[in-house]
């Protein structure tokens, strides 16, 4: 069972404050911390675990700057048996069709049963690429798997749909599933498995490698084109009420009537 995983090397922005660039485009990302996209580690460790049942490799591809070998030393570490990263410059401002582009040019032509993505990545939220890149390679796909099952040249998997409901369906391998967050427990990494990360190769590749131009990625070659960032404006904020119990109820007796709700 040979397994490709493509994982994302992106900015941890839950509790940080996030700053819009002059370019109006970008955020600024210096003082930001990076790690591997929270649904693709999820997609990576349950290739370490079909690896494990049916044995077979797993390859971790990244499209990024050479920052981006962090993820994939992470891939390493954990049990992926192959490393592959693509950077150029003229990657820099392609959607997620673009980046579709660039991983199915990295990938057509190397043997693989099953590939796995996250369902969505948490900078940007597109979750296309999965999609784009089955399309381009011609084979079935599912997304929001909670999931899988190999059984022979088939996969079994469980979808999660709206409302809490699930579907199962049966694909046909080679297939491309793009996996939720709880389809199972990432592990650890262990310092052995860390030491051994360090000393794997990582292939790096650019556009000209896997056959690309310049006008089929960066804006040039995608859908789309931001136009703007910026963060939304807040307009609710939080009021703390002190002081004694008594003038604090009346504080609050106060705001009810202001509001009309009393």
């Amino acid at each position: 069972m040979n397994i490709i995983v493509c994982v994302k090397y992106v900015p941890e922005t839950a509790e940080a404050e996030i700053e819009i660039d002059e370019s109006k485009k970008r955020i600024v990302e210096e003082d930001l911390v990076f790690d591997i996209n929270e649904w693709d580690d999820y997609a990576l460790e349950e290739a370490i675990l079909i690896k494990e049942k049916f044995g077979g490799t797993v390859t971790a591809i990244t499209v990024g700057p050479e920052d981006a070998d962090n993820a994939l030393r992470h891939c390493l570490a954990r049990g992926a048996d192959e490393a592959i990263r693509i950077t150029d410059e003229r990657i820099e401002g392609s959607d997620g069709y673009a980046i579709a582009k660039v991983l199915y040019h990295v990938i057509k032509d190397r043997p693989y049963d099953l590939i796995l993505t996250g369902a969505q990545a948490s900078d940007d939220g597109y979750a296309v690429v999965g999609p784009v890149l089955a399309e381009l390679l011609g084979i079935p796909h599912a997304t929001m798997v909670k999931k899988i099952e190999i059984k022979n040249s088939l996969a079994v998997v469980n979808r999660e749909l709206e409302g809490g409901a699930e579907e199962i369906l049966e694909v046909k391998l080679p297939a491309l599933f793009s996996v939720q967050t709880g389809i199972n427990e990432p592990r650890y990494v262990s310092i052995s498995g860390l030491r051994r990360a360090l000393r794997k190769k990582i292939e790096v590749l650019s556009l000209d490698d896997i056959g690309l131009s310049g006008e089929e990625v960066g804006e040039a070659g995608s859908w789309l084109r931001i136009e703007e960032m910026y963060v939304p404006p807040a307009e609710k904020h939080v009021e703390f009420i002190t002081g004694a119990p008594e003038e604090v109820a009346m504080k609050i007796v106060e705001i009810l009537k202001e509001r009309g709700l009393i």
